[in-house]
């Protein structure tokens, strides 16, 4: 059966989109969820009215992932407030769209820096939390755009595709310890995020997908949720696409 009760979460963009959704469904399995957000305090306080409404525990935590420091103290307290962190979700994630030879270097940058520094920044944090419990499950949340690439996103593509690489360093160092660490690469899901494209763009996306329709949050949430429990044990390293078959 499917639970985490007892287990405490640190969901890194956990006010919105898919981050918020994976928080809701972990804390609606037992969890205790610290909600990561960096400047929208009012839909992370919404995220945790939600779930504390609904009998749950759950914390807001603003930090920038990008930042180390920020980071480590985003885990420092989210470990005081539970005793521990069992699972991290590393799910912030921002776009910066625009076509190679006209993006700017800090649209470039500011993408990496969140992405894929952010998901660096956090799992040295909590890393030396879970080796010392020898236990922990960190999941990565990237997409299907780091595995095949899209036009318009070299800073997106390239730091999506560096989660993946990163997963898998991650699960071969960790490993012995009990540690699992897996990545999510989500396909079009229905987000904030993906409802800024425009209609043709999202046209297109929707032709691809075999099974008709775009995905929801919860579609990811559910996987995260089995990820990051003991049902998963044996599973490490992988790369899974939840996506409706686009990339077969």
């Amino acid at each position: 059966m499917l639970q985490l009760k007892g287990k405490s979460a640190v969901v890194t963009g956990g006010s919105r989109g898919i981050g918020r959704s994976i928080a809701i469904n972990l804390a609606r399995l037992g969890a205790s969820v610290a909600v990561n957000y960096t400047s929208n305090s009012a839909a992370a306080e919404e995220t945790v009215k939600e779930i504390t409404g609904s009998g749950g525990k759950a914390i807001a935590i603003a930090a920038n992932v990008a930042q180390a420091q920020q980071a480590n103290t985003l885990i420092e307290s989210a470990a005081e407030q539970f005793g521990t962190v069992h699972i991290l979700v590393n799910s912030a994630g921002i776009t910066r769209d625009g076509l190679l030879m006209r993006m700017k270097d800090e649209e470039w940058q500011q993408v990496i820096q969140t992405n894929l520094t952010g998901v660096f920044n956090c799992t040295r944090a909590v890393s030396r939390i879970m080796l010392k419990q020898r236990w922990g499950r960190i999941v990565n949340i990237s997409s299907i755009v780091g595995i095949k690439g899209n036009a318009g996103q070299a800073n997106y593509c390239a730091s999506k595709a560096g989660v993946i690489g990163f997963t898998k360093a991650a699960a071969k160092e960790l490993g012995s310890r009990g540690i699992t660490v897996n990545a999510i690469a989500p396909g079009y899901i229905q987000t904030d995020m993906t409802g800024k494209l425009p209609q043709s763009a999202r046209d297109e996306m929707l032709s691809r997908v075999l099974l008709g329709r775009p995905g929801r949050p919860e579609d990811v949430a559910w996987l995260a949720a089995f990820l990051s429990s003991d049902l998963s044990s044996y599973i490490t390293g992988q790369i899974i696409s939840v996506d409706g078959g686009i990339v077969m």
